[in-house]
């Protein structure tokens, strides 16, 4: 009578135990992310919301208020400082216009002009960032005082009026918006741009489409991610800005960033200037939304 041989496991039952072993080395290998993200996003975040719904204390001290659950600081912070809102999104809008219109140009010429100075180009792009942000855009006093070049060429050909002063005005701060996030628009330009297959510009000029056309149908249409990659980068980051409209504006450009400044550090109103946080965040989110799914480039949320 044959012996019966003993049961040895198959793949099948080895399959369930790696995928379990896998899952506990994704699990170990996220785990230093997520501790991050819970100790300095999670935790700030859930304390800034508690600090937007609190008010002043029985003592009436600076810096001492207790928790009441006062929702009323969204809407008196939004009543309040609406003006700030609306010119942070407009300056914020414009800037990052500007910066598409230069730096697509410049990203298109990286890609697919620049040959063996395309390395060069790049360190170029990015060099601005060697330097301190604050000592960039206080270069930018100087570089559009009203005895300096910029503005004395613009006045020599009557470009703007004889007595305008471009210092501490909404056209400095702009300026200032776009020249500092301009690397961050160029850079997701140039990634998208890079991994266009030459082939596909190439059999839009055979189809007799010229220059222009072809950027219009084939080259833009593909770059697209990259439009929308540095237009968030740029666009976000700008409406919280504070820096380009303190050290480039005056009291008539104040946009919200400086305001949230001025509540925490000055003021000393934290209730107030946490729900102005929350705010500009949900309008931010609100926004983005909208136009990552009118872009229809929706995988990148």
């Amino acid at each position: 009578m044959a012996a019966i041989a003993p049961a040895t496991p198959t793949d099948a039952d080895d399959l369930p135990r790696a995928r379990g072993r896998q899952l506990r080395t994704a699990l170990l290998l996220l785990l230093p992310g997520l501790l991050w993200l819970g100790i300095f996003f999670v935790v700030p975040i859930f304390t800034l919301l508690g600090t937007s719904t609190q008010t002043p204390g029985p003592s009436g001290l600076p810096g001492e208020f207790v928790q009441t659950f006062h929702l009323a600081n969204y809407w008196n912070a939004i009543s309040d400082y609406k003006e700030q809102f609306v010119r942070s999104f407009f300056y914020s809008i414009l800037a990052t216009v500007l910066c598409l219109a230069i730096g697509y140009p410049l990203a298109y010429l990286i890609a697919f002009r620049a040959g063996r100075a395309r390395n060069l180009l790049l360190v170029l792009v990015v060099a601005p960032f060697f330097t301190s942000f604050v000592l960039r855009t206080l270069a930018w006093r100087q570089i559009l005082s009203d005895d300096g070049w910029v503005v004395s060429s613009l006045k020599w050909i009557h470009l703007i009026p004889q007595d305008m002063a471009v210092t501490a005005s909404p056209i400095a701060v702009v300026a200032g918006i776009t020249y500092n996030f301009l690397p961050f628009m160029v850079l997701p330009l140039y990634s998208s741009l890079e991994r266009i297959d030459p082939r596909l510009i190439e059999a839009g000029g055979d189809l007799y489409g010229n220059g222009l056309t072809v950027l219009r149908k084939v080259t833009f249409p593909l770059s697209m991610p990259g439009v929308v990659a540095g237009t968030l980068l740029t666009f976000i980051p700008a409406s919280g800005d504070y820096v380009n409209a303190s050290l480039l504006g005056n009291t008539r450009t104040t946009m919200i960033g400086n305001v949230v400044e001025s509540r925490f550090f000055r003021v000393v109103d934290y209730p107030t200037a946490a729900a102005l946080s929350f705010v500009l965040m949900a309008i931010i989110l609100v926004l983005v939304t909208l136009y990552v799914r009118r872009a229809g480039t929706e995988e990148l949320v």
